[in-house]
């Protein structure tokens, strides 16, 4: 019989937490639990639900079923989970144990940004505009910048261990805008996990990690006592000239909780760009053995995600490439998020005029995707609020192609309410007929955030198993915020154990 966990509301901000329940002053998502038949616990404002207002409160009821590792919760509203965020750790049932050695210890490695400015002020500025945000001034391991800046010095975060301990480390990017390389000084990582998926162990000294997913790695303490710095700096996919966060962030692992003077060992972290490196870690990713990949397809599609440059409006003045303003689409339609009903209510409660469910199955106009001379007249997208509709129990293959629309760079795909195999990614166009040879029908890991390689493809399949409306979109929240999203409506079932559960009766109101 499959594990069940009931949890009731979602966590207080900043930091790790179980399940409990307490005050909620937004609406934060659960990043990665399934919310099966209950898009009402999701989050996302005006998508599973209406914002909670100032003052006001809703208590989350969910139930974690089939799920243990990391997760983590968040703010989805504007930028507020710059600082709304904390982890969501599922162990294993009572008298259940890992499919590794069981750990000594374990902690909670939450990697993010600091601004000196407030955030929901940053976005707002880049949204009157039309500029690319201002990059954070600071990356963050559980909420402190590291002993680099004075500023953070005394508080910088340290893991305490012994020698010969396993060590399982729990690697959450709540970062807004930035993939993170980590390492740790003179100790090799073993991945065992990645978005709650357990995987074929492997040995790295260097993980990549996009906004929205989690990695679970071991270490062994087998170094002279001493202390060590796990680091963390950006991979910049972008252009060479694209502004971005250049700092590193640092946190101590310290055995016998030594104290000392000298400054503990640095890790070398990969060039900003290594783009190598990336595809290297991601190839390494394995399911722990054989999997059965559901067939056949009845839902093949294939979704460009991408930039892109709107014009600026008459007698206003734009900041973003030669007087434009930046956008951002999926298949040329730019999300535009609805503000009186959520998508969820209407759907199940039949409301016209929030949405339409005729999102394209593939790009309307076929260009090449990765080129460098697309045609200006599609930087421009249509603003709409398109869902794409599922029959229950339909096994979905998407192909998520990257554009160079104005700039490509990799982009963390995240599905809600879902988690799915990666077949394959690759660089360059998609080709049917070549590239599904590269197809892992063996052992492909499991993820619920993705990302999309620069100028390349990311092919993954799932069974929409799971009756509402889930949103789709990029975790680099300017992205998101410019319309690089869409969801899908997957219809109810045969019967109650197939359909949507009614919402709870303390739902938000718009």
């Amino acid at each position: 019989m499959e594990e069940k966990k009931r949890a009731e509301a979602v966590m207080g901000a900043c930091g790790g937490s179980r399940v409990g329940e307490a005050e909620s002053r937004r609406r934060k998502e659960k990043h990665g639990v399934r919310q099966l038949r209950n898009g009402w616990a999701d989050g996302p404002s005006y998508v599973t639900q209406c914002p909670i207002q100032p003052g006001g409160t809703y208590t989350y009821r969910f139930t974690i079923q089939g799920q243990e590792g990391t997760l983590w919760w968040h703010a989805h509203n504007t930028w507020l989970r710059a600082t709304v965020y904390g982890a969501l750790i599922i162990l294993p049932k009572e008298h259940s144990t890992y499919p590794f050695a069981t750990p000594k210890r374990e902690f909670p490695v939450i990697l993010g940004e600091w601004w000196n400015s407030n955030p929901i002020d940053v976005i707002r500025q880049a949204l009157k505009t039309g500029a690319a945000p201002n990059s954070s001034d600071a990356l963050t391991i559980n909420a402190q910048p590291g002993d680099l800046f004075k500023c953070s010095s005394p508080e910088t975060t340290v893991f305490p261990v012994g020698p010969g301990e396993t060590i399982l480390l729990r690697f959450i990017n709540a970062a807004m805008l930035t993939e993170l390389f980590v390492s740790i000084a003179d100790h090799q990582m073993t991945v065992v996990a990645v978005d709650a998926s357990y995987t074929k162990p492997f040995t790295t000294s260097v993980i990549l990690i996009g906004p929205g997913q989690t990695t679970d790695v071991l270490i062994q303490t087998n170094q002279p006592a001493g202390r060590y710095y796990i680091a963390a700096h950006a991979y910049q996919s972008g252009p060479p000239n694209t502004p971005f966060d250049n700092t590193t962030t640092t946190a101590i692992i310290t055995y016998n909780n030594q104290i000392t003077l000298a400054k503990p060992k640095l890790p070398v972290l990969p060039a900003y760009n290594d783009t190598a490196t990336v595809a290297a870690f991601s190839a390494g990713l394995k399911s722990p053995g054989p999997v059965k990949i559901p067939g056949p397809v009845n839902e093949n599609l294939f979704f460009t995600v991408g930039l892109g440059l709107f014009n600026c409006p008459p007698r206003k003045t734009c900041s973003g490439p030669n007087g434009t303003r930046f956008t951002a689409s999926m298949n040329n339609y730019s999300f535009v998020t609805p503000t009186s009903q959520s998508l969820l209510q209407a759907a199940q409660l039949g409301i016209p005029g929030v949405f339409t469910a005729d999102f394209p199955a593939s790009p309307p106009v076929k260009f090449d995707y990765t080129g460098n001379n697309i045609s200006r007249s599609l930087y421009q997208p249509i603003r709409s609020t398109k869902l794409y509709p599922l029959k229950y129990g339909s096994v979905v293959q998407l192909v998520m192609q990257g554009t160079n629309i104005y700039a490509s760079e990799e982009h963390p795909m995240h599905i809600h309410g879902y988690d799915f195999y990666v077949l394959a990614t690759g660089k360059g166009n998609f080709d049917a007929k070549k590239d599904t040879a590269k197809f892992n029908f063996v052992d492909p890991p499991r993820r619920n955030t993705i990302g999309v390689p620069v100028k390349g493809w990311a092919a993954i399949r799932f069974v929409a198993d799971n009756p509402g409306v889930w949103f789709v979109h990029c975790h680099i929240d300017s992205h998101l915020t410019w319309g690089l999203a869409m969801a899908f409506l997957v219809e109810n079932g045969v019967g109650k154990l197939q359909s949507t559960i009614p919402p709870p009766l303390d739902l938000p109101k718009c």
